[in-house]
């Protein structure tokens, strides 16, 4: 296993789609977290956990969703997971789909936002019949945005909560979550790719000193400045 050393700490961004206070979604997500950091700085790696509370945000995921914009309140969300080493996602189920208000989120997000990037998906529900929901429904979602998710999801259900079980796939998510953000494969992806993938104009994925020239067009320049709404240069 290589450590990539950095005066950064490394980010892990959590989305937590629970809307209720104590949240068990969030709970899980917690509970991955924790173990991810303990093992990065067994490894003295350091790394920090932001957390995006989508029930403090609905208001805000609505009106993009009706107006396809992203406002100053939502923004702030959208950039750290621009600038995530990983993501743990987190959700509810409801009808035996993920929440709507998870899935509203992830719809506004550009499509070049999660490339290459360790994601762990998670989710419970009252009942175990939802438990294929991780696999069937949000491992798909998170492949379609080209992000790396990790081979075990997380499930749990209210009789899960005393099980031992439910901590050693804790244990096993979080150890090939940090091995993927130790091993810096998301940076050797981009790196090396980034101008072949498909990407939305002026997204907050683009990585520091990538190109800004797409197809021979410079959208830095002054008159694609102006005519995206923008000031040409002094």
């Amino acid at each position: 296993m290589t450590t990539t050393h950095t005066t950064t700490p490394h980010s892990i961004v959590v989305i937590s789609g629970g809307v209720s206070q104590p949240s068990s979604s969030r709970l899980l997500a917690d509970r991955l977290a924790q173990k991810t950091l303990d093992l990065l700085r067994a490894h003295d790696v350091d790394a920090q956990v932001t957390t995006i509370e989508l029930r403090t945000l609905v208001d805000e995921i609505g009106k993009a969703t009706i107006t396809g914009f992203v406002g100053d309140e939502l923004r702030p969300a959208v950039d750290s997971l621009a600038a995530a080493d990983a993501v743990i996602t987190a959700t509810p189920v409801y009808k035996a789909g993920v929440s709507g208000l998870f899935k509203a989120f992830v719809d506004l997000l550009d499509n070049d936002v999660l490339i290459a990037k360790p994601v762990a998906v998670t989710a419970t529900a009252g009942s175990a019949r939802h438990a294929l929901v991780p696999d069937e429904q949000m491992r798909p979602l998170f492949a379609y945005m080209r992000a790396l998710v990790i081979p075990t999801a997380l499930f749990a259900a209210p009789e899960d909560w005393g099980d031992t079980a439910l901590g050693a796939r804790i244990e096993r998510a979080a150890t090939e979550l940090a091995a993927l953000m130790e091993s810096g494969v998301a940076r050797a992806i981009t790196d090396g790719t980034w101008k072949r993938y498909q990407h939305t104009f002026g997204s907050s994925a683009q990585p520091a000193g990538a190109a800004t020239e797409v197809s021979g067009v410079d959208f830095d320049s002054d008159l694609m400045r102006l005519a995206t709404g923008g000031s040409a240069r002094p």
